[in-house]
């Protein structure tokens, strides 16, 4: 008898608040994605969405083969337990949902499973989606989803996956696989197995094969210095906002005897300026943890000058250069200021940084494509720097600044006053929203994901200019290192401050600037 893995989620932003629900079908066996199905169901709570997921799977999993065994798979808790007959269903709203649920296929074919939420990504993408449509006004079209893309990475990280360039995690594995071939006998016939047993006691030039610097103009050929075997590091949700103090290392990743300009890994920074124009409070302290000696996959060789050599065929990378918008109004007064609000322009202090860091950029030429968040200060920006470089000015939705909700326009300690719940959950938690149906973190992190994809794929080995704001920005460099959401509270992100990433075909990806402000001193 054929037997599917059916796995579904739901949320609601509010709970209740606009609400919507994801389902997946599965091949146990290869893991490919037969079906999907996701709507947003108006105003619900977390529970009804899930119930609806829930529906939703087992319908598509009995529209492919109607006589299949389907096990289930959810992280709500609530759900398996009562689906398996263990708790009673007490809420009227569920209880038609669940015996809807019961009838869809016999009793004996259908058994249920609790997984970890990381474990059930793709579901809860698909909910994401169709919440973001139905905010928007539209529905959700399968067509347009990347949740079967990131959740086969997820499910294939011992392997390397396929698609574009993406998260260190995703490229890390990659690159395990790749340097696993390299393994070979001593020339006595024993074994050195992965790893040679010298350690790497110098770091490897962020300059790459080519020599470009840090803002390569397609040049390099040289794999990112993060694909060596090191280079994995936890994928966690979002982040909050507020870069109280600097990322330690800040800047560019080059050799110890070269400073890295712009930002400190000293000096603490002063307190961020970002579209969330507000300092959260106390940061968080960073953690302290012993970094092993690095270490050289057997028969590749570190050199300064050429990055990488052996393993890995990464080929020239596609390099954000990072620009946060010049100041606006908001700015100097600390004033949440995201994509649901007045979309105020730059003022004339703003309007100046534009035109620095539109005459660095044109002296150091290696800009190729301009792409710009939707926003009018940071298409304000990007077009001082295009009338510089004669370039055309590319608009990407996705590197939009977070929907900040009611709190538009009200700085933290007005908010802290106001919506004091609602800010200690928002802090809390990634997937929080602020008040008023603002957009959660989490959500931002997805939305961001998948233009960074579909940047990276559309200007392969080029040199782009990503004209965007704090949350999106910190974001990417957040993705690219593979750090933990509380990096976030410590990376500095001036107004008009430039950062850059290169992006490598094997997915890993190498953070080469941070926070550079040079050009408006």
């Amino acid at each position: 008898m054929r037997e599917l893995v059916v796995e579904a989620d739901g949320g609601s932003r509010g709970n209740p608040g606009p609400a919507g629900y994801g389902a997946v079908v599965l091949d146990p066996a290869t893991g490919e994605t037969l079906a999907e199905a996701a709507e947003y169901i108006g105003v619900a709570t977390n529970n009804v969405a899930e119930y609806r997921g829930l529906v939703a799977g087992l319908k598509a999993a009995r529209a492919l083969f109607p006589d299949a065994l389907v096990h289930v798979r959810m992280d709500s808790k609530l759900v398996v337990e009562q689906m398996s007959g263990r708790w009673k269903i007490k809420h009227p709203d569920m209880k038609p949902l669940a015996a809807e649920a019961a009838r869809i296929f016999p009793a004996g074919q259908v058994r249920y499973e609790w997984i970890p939420r990381e474990r059930n990504k793709h579901a809860d993408r698909l909910a994401n989606e169709a919440m973001d449509a139905g905010r928007a006004g539209r529905r959700w079209e399968p067509s347009g989803s990347t949740a079967a893309l990131d959740a086969s990475a997820a499910r294939n990280a011992a392997a390397p996956p396929a698609g574009p360039p993406g998260d260190a995690t995703a490229g890390a594995a990659r690159a395990r696989a790749a340097l696993a071939a390299t393994r070979r006998a001593t020339p006595e016939g024993g074994d050195e197995g992965l790893f040679a047993t010298e350690p790497v006691t110098g770091a490897v030039s962020a300059t790459g094969a080519g020599g470009e610097g840090l803002f390569g103009a397609g040049t390099e050929t040289g794999p990112s210095p993060a694909s060596g075997a090191g280079a994995t590091r936890a994928d966690a949700g979002d982040e909050g906002l507020f870069g109280a103090e600097a990322l330690g290392g800040a800047g560019h990743a080059t050799t110890p005897e070269a400073p890295a300009p712009g930002a400190s890994a000293t000096t603490p920074a002063s307190p961020a300026t970002g579209d969330f124009e507000a300092e959260a409070g106390k940061a968080q302290e960073p953690g302290t943890r012993a970094r092993r000696p690095a270490v050289v996959p057997a028969g590749i060789v570190a050199d300064s000058r050429r990055g990488w050599t052996g393993g890995p065929d990464m080929a020239a990378p596609a390099t954000f250069v990072l620009l946060r918008h010049g100041e606006t109004a908001l700015t100097p007064e600390k004033r949440f200021s995201g994509s649901g609000g007045s979309d105020p322009e730059l003022s004339p202090v703003g309007l100046r940084q534009a035109e620095a860091v539109a005459a660095a950029l044109a002296a150091r030429g290696t800009v190729q494509e301009i792409v710009s968040s939707p926003l009018t200060r940071c298409r304000q920006t990007a077009a001082a720097v295009a009338a510089r470089l004669g370039l055309d000015v590319r608009v990407e939705q996705g590197l939009r600044e977070t929907d900040f909700g009611a709190w538009e326009g009200m700085t933290f300690a007005e908010v802290r006053e106001r919506y004091p719940e609602d800010l200690d959950a928002w802090l809390s938690s990634p997937k929080a929203a602020p008040t008023g149906g603002g957009e959660s973190f989490a959500a931002v992190t997805r939305r961001v994901s998948a233009a960074r994809d579909r940047l990276t794929a559309a200007y392969p080995g080029r040199t782009v200019l990503v004209v965007s704001h704090v949350t999106p920005i910190k974001t990417l460099i957040r993705l690219a290192l593979g750090a933990p959401p509380e990096s976030l509270f410590r990376m500095e992100l001036s107004a008009a401050a430039l950062s850059a990433v290169a992006y490598y075909a094997d997915g890993n990806a190498s953070v080469r600037l941070l926070n550079d402000t040079s050009h408006l001193r």
